[in-house]
Order: structure tokens, then C-alpha cells, then sequence
């Protein structure tokens, strides 16, 4: 435990602070502790897509029969690809449909039907992206706020710690250190708090926009598909 000879310790001052001093504290452990549970969850998540998406997308390439990648999307849940792919297969199967193709006659799509097959595919791009980006903003939250929750504690424990002093007979450094070393607590703890959400945020932000490429470049590999084959 750390402590100046002689001294408390940390764990002392906080077992030693008071109630608006607590306050802080406990806000802060609440911010600290929501943060670590997003943080971890996000975490899995992210390492789960990331292998997901590779694996789908392998076995979209390699199967060039859409009933039978469609059949498969299950096995890829972790993914965010298999979304969209079948977004965009049951837009395909509706174009087709409203088409009236006899049954033994290729369907040929035209520019607009397409166009409707690749808003598919966008919409639902963007409804995975926003399931991606989820609770991130409690992150960012926690980043720009704690370190100021944490300094008001500071400030009002160094007001108090300043106006007791002006009740001592004799002013010292000894009779104001202990107030001052506890108001600087809450300061530790806003950047405890804050430092982890700020360097989650950053890391799952620059991890969405790889995946949002990756959906992009599979969009792209799925109408190309399309057009070879029903163009």
C-alpha cells in the first residue's frame, strides 16, 4: 500500500474522506465500472467479427451457389457480413420474383432492379454499423467527463482543507497536507476512470472503420456477383 513514511495510506485518506468527497468517489466508480463492462464486451466482440468476416467471406467466394451461402449464414452469427449478404439475397429473390420470369427462362435484372438490391445491401450495412457503435458513446462520455467530476472533488476537499486552516491557531503545511493529499484522490480516480475509456474509444472507433470497409468491399463483391450473373 502506498503511503509516505509516517503517513496514511491511500486506502486510508479514502476510508477517511467525506461525504461529498464519497460522492464523487462512488460516481466515479460507477462511471469506471459500466466502462469496463462495455469496454470487455466490445473487446470480444470486435475479435469475433474479426475472424467471422474472414471466414464468411472465404466461404462466400468459394460457394457459387447463393441458396446454399444463405443456408449457411447461421454458422457465421458472429459476423457482420452474413447481414447484409442476406439483405441483399432476399431483395434479389423479391426483384426476381416481381420480374415474372417464365421458370425456365434466366432472369435479366435491369439498372433499377439493381439499384434496389444495392440499397438493400446499404441499409443493412448501416443497421450493423449502428450495432457496432453501441454504448461507445458511454465511452466517450466517460473520457471527457470524469477528469472534471474527479477535479471538482478536488476543488471543494482543497476549499474545506483551506477553511479548516483558518480555525488552526498556527498555520502549516502539516495541518493542511491531509486535506489536500485526500482532495487530490478524486482527481486520481476521474483519470483512472477516463484514461481506459478514451484509449477503448479510439481503438473500437478505428476498428468499426475497418469493418465498415470490409462491408463496403463485400457489398461490392456481391453485386458484382449479381450482375454476372443475372445481367
Amino acid at each position: 500500500m502506498l503511503s509516505a513514511a509516517g503517513g496514511p495510506s491511500i486506502l486510508e485518506l479514502f476510508l477517511q474522506t467525506g461525504g461529498f468527497a464519497f460522492a464523487i468517489l462512488a460516481l466515479l466508480a460507477l462511471f469506471s465500472l459500466f466502462s469496463w463492462m462495455i469496454l470487455l464486451r466490445k473487446w470480444m466482440t470486435f475479435r469475433r467479427i474479426d475472424s467471422q468476416n474472414m471466414a464468411f467471406a472465404t466461404f462466400f467466394r468459394k460457394n457459387p451457389r447463393l441458396s446454399e451461402v444463405n443456408a449457411a449464414c447461421e454458422l457465421y452469427s458472429g459476423s457482420a457480413l452474413p447481414g447484409i449478404f442476406s439483405a441483399g439475397y432476399q431483395e434479389l429473390n423479391t426483384q426476381i420474383k416481381a420480374l415474372k420470369t417464365p421458370a425456365a427462362t434466366q432472369p435479366v435484372l435491369t439498372d433499377r432492379n439493381l439499384t434496389g438490391i444495392q440499397r438493400a445491401l446499404q441499409r443493412a450495412s448501416a443497421a450493423e454499423l449502428s450495432m457496432l457503435e453501441k454504448n461507445l458513446s458511454w465511452l466517450a462520455t466517460t473520457g471527457a467527463v470524469t477528469p472534471f467530476i474527479g477535479l471538482l472533488g478536488t476543488v471543494v476537499g482543497i476549499i474545506n482543507a483551506f477553511m479548516g486552516l483558518g480555525f488552526e491557531k498556527t498555520a502549516s503545511i502539516q495541518a493542511v497536507a491531509p486535506g489536500i493529499a485526500e482532495a487530490l484522490i478524486a482527481t486520481a480516480a476521474g483519470l483512472f476512470a477516463a484514461i481506459p475509456a478514451v484509449i477503448a474509444y479510439n481503438q473500437f472507433v478505428n476498428k468499426i472503420k475497418n469493418i465498415a470497409i470490409q462491408m463496403d468491399d463485400f457489398s461490392m463483391e456481391f453485386m458484382n456477383l449479381i450482375e454476372r450473373s443475372f445481367s
